[in-house]
């Protein structure tokens, strides 16, 4: 695979459309993020790298980071969370107070907001520090120690959060928490703070890529647990478009409002694309037509 050719045209079919889509406005230090951005990494099980653009760029990783707290529970053998969470997509936006209501507490998937926030209350009962857990193993699979959350950013997750809290509390009331709520939301906010590129996500994400081994070839997921994430990535994984993503990249993917999408192509390699601009259901704008450009010149898809 000519890897870095399909980079190559990945940069020249993007490129014009950089700046395009809305930044997020509802989280105020996501605001001040440049639009004029645009990264795109690919790191092979085999140890290649290939990036173009601001591939070296940290950004909010949002709800990307869903997915490796995922992993990490599931890490701990910890499938008690399956009773706690469903795994079917939403239908309704990824912060919908309605569903959760009429579903008596439990969250449709692990990737909408309120599925998210137990995965961090079941790893925050595992390890005893959540996102300190999650950046250490971040830490590790990029080679970066100095990985780690923006605190400026948690603190503005912090202060408009409170569509968050309300989901948490429903949980809660529900008898689906277990932790203290408060404590449960610091540690899921400064959670979609952390900083990365796209070179130290596609690094991250090829756990995925290696069906659960490590970059120190450790064993984090069993092959089945790492095939099951692949799968929920493909159908809850980028909102309400998991089945336009489909259709269009045939891969799973982990997009978050930061502008990231993770994509994972299991036995090859994990992709990482960046651009800050989203469209109306929350996706990079750049990123999708990123990926869904690479996998037009390479022809690699699950399908």
């Amino acid at each position: 695979m000519d890897y870095e050719r399909a980079v190559g045209e990945v940069w020249a079919a993007t490129r014009p459309h950089i700046g395009a889509g809305k930044v997020a406005d509802y989280i105020p230090d996501l605001i001040c993020v440049d639009p004029v951005q645009f990264g795109f990494a690919v790191a092979t099980v085999d140890g290649e790298l290939h990036q173009v653009g601001d591939a070296e760029v940290p950004f909010s990783i949002q709800s990307i980071s869903k997915a490796f707290a995922l992993a990490h529970v599931l890490g701990h053998d910890d499938a008690s969370i399956w009773r706690r969470v469903n795994r079917e997509p939403s239908g309704t936006r990824f912060n919908s107070l309605i569903q959760l209501e009429i579903e008596r507490g439990v969250p449709r998937n692990p990737f909408i907001n309120a599925g998210a926030l137990l995965v961090t209350d079941q790893l925050l009962a595992d390890t005893g520090d959540a996102c300190g857990a999650l950046c250490a193993f971040l830490a590790a699979e990029t080679g970066n120690p100095d990985l780690t959350y923006d605190p400026a950013m948690a603190e503005s997750e912090t202060r408009t959060g409170n569509r968050n809290r309300s989901l948490a509390y429903l949980m809660a009331d529900f008898g689906n928490v277990l932790n203290p709520v408060d404590e449960m939301l610091d540690h899921y906010f400064r959670q979609c703070s952390i900083m990365a590129s796209c070179v130290e996500l596609a690094r991250a994400g090829l756990v995925l890529a290696r069906h659960g081994v490590r970059r120190d070839g450790t064993r984090l997921l069993s092959k089945q647990d790492a095939r099951r994430i692949n799968a929920i990535m493909l159908t809850c994984g980028t909102y309400d478009a998991a089945g336009e993503f489909a259709y269009r990249v045939g891969l799973p993917c982990k997009s978050g409002v930061g502008g990231g999408i993770l994509a994972i192509v299991p036995d090859r390699c994990a992709i990482a694309a960046w651009g800050p601009g989203l469209d109306e259901k929350g996706n990079s704008v750049t990123a999708a037509m990123a990926l869904e450009t690479f996998g037009n010149v390479t022809g690699l898809s699950i399908f």
